[in-house]
């Protein structure tokens, strides 16, 4: 039943993320940085405080009296996660929305959920399983198997997004010039890379999780894990992320000079300011329902495997729903369908390993 709910949990979690984009797309005569930063306030600043005031009580002395050592390193993993996210935008921009973002978040799905594992093998820790546990136990082995699975349907929905942009007549001269393989994969490798970094976060933050846990199940006894510990971490991790792009909207804003877009009188700047709210909220939803489904589940890399696929599944999905894929050819179209099922086979399959510890 745990498994269950935590399948459940990282599913909407992974909706939350496939979506938060879509109400960014309605907003009116903004820039990119003037929307992002303002969806950015409530995702990193605003609602994580407000998540773990109504979760978790007395959470900032959790975060008072964590040691200097553990808001450090969550912070750290936080800034750098935050690197990860901006140079996103790169990887999409020299190799294309589906292979960019494939290979990104397949980069950041193995890394994610294999580096904690490697630390722990050698920095041993209490409930915290070693890369040997993915070789050694029937149930690591099935996390192993459900990766590699997970890989495959990745590679099938990157080559359907390749076989599409390379088959399209209509790609514009500037579309095809930005195509740049070379540049692309190197900023890929760093994007998925750094943007596992957040998951090394939860791991760095986990101190003050455990707190939290501890308190809970103080008052709650019998009841099980704690659903929202992880929201703690979430406060000092998403500080972090939040340094990295105000650093990097306010210098596109002073570049550009697009600070008049909030004072701009052809801007619906109410309906704008609600949109961006309702984006950054989604986006923050997806790591709310990451934590209820990783302590559920109990290991950070089925949990962080889970995530990923989910947002992967989300994503092409909603592709195949708004006909993105209308006019390509067969082959095109098979491979597309072909890696949306062999995701969802990865995600049966990981999910099936929790019921084998």
């Amino acid at each position: 039943m745990n498994a269950l709910a935590g399948v459940l949990f990282h599913f909407i979690g992974g909706f939350a993320s496939g979506s938060f984009y879509v109400p960014y797309k309605k907003v009116k005569d903004w820039s990119w940085e003037s929307m992002w930063i303002l969806g950015g306030l409530f995702s990193w600043i605003i609602v994580p405080p407000i998540a773990a005031w109504l979760t978790i009580p007395n959470f900032g002395d959790i975060i008072r009296e964590a040691g200097t050592s553990t808001l450090s390193y969550t912070y750290l993993f936080g800034l750098l996660w935050g690197i990860g996210g901006l140079t996103y935008g790169l990887g999409v921009r020299y190799l294309g929305v589906s292979l960019g973002s494939s290979v990104m978040l397949g980069l950041s799905m193995v890394f994610g959920s294999l580096m904690p594992a490697i630390y722990y093998f050698f920095n041993q820790s209490p409930g915290k399983h070693g890369i040997d546990y993915f070789f050694t136990t029937n149930a690591g082995i099935c996390v192993m198997v459900g990766l590699a699975v997970c890989i495959v349907g990745i590679y099938l929905c990157g080559r359907a997004g390749f076989l599409k942009e390379r088959s399209l007549a209509t790609l514009s001269a500037e579309a095809k010039s930005g195509y740049n393989f070379g540049i692309g994969i190197v900023v890929a490798i760093v994007s998925g890379v750094l943007s596992a970094c957040f998951n090394f976060g939860i791991e760095a933050g986990k101190p003050m999780a455990d707190v939290a846990n501890q308190i809970w199940k103080a008052a709650n006894p019998n009841q099980g894990e704690f659903l929202y510990q992880n929201n703690v971490s979430y406060v000092v991790i998403l500080w972090g992320g939040f340094t990295t792009n105000v650093i990097w909207c306010l210098y596109l804003l002073t570049k550009n000079k697009t600070f008049s877009d909030y004072t701009k009188k052809t801007a619906p700047l109410r309906k704008n300011l609600l949109l961006c709210a309702l984006a950054g909220t989604t986006w923050y939803l997806q790591f709310f329902f990451y934590g209820m489904g990783e302590s559920r589940l109990g290991n950070g890399a089925s949990s962080w495997i889970l995530h990923m696929a989910f947002i992967i599944l989300i994503a092409n999905a909603w592709g195949v729903i708004l006909k993105e894929w209308k006019g390509v050819n067969k082959s095109t179209y098979t491979s597309i369908i072909a890696g949306i099922a062999t995701i969802i086979l990865s995600i049966c399959i990981v999910g099936l390993a929790k019921t084998l510890e």
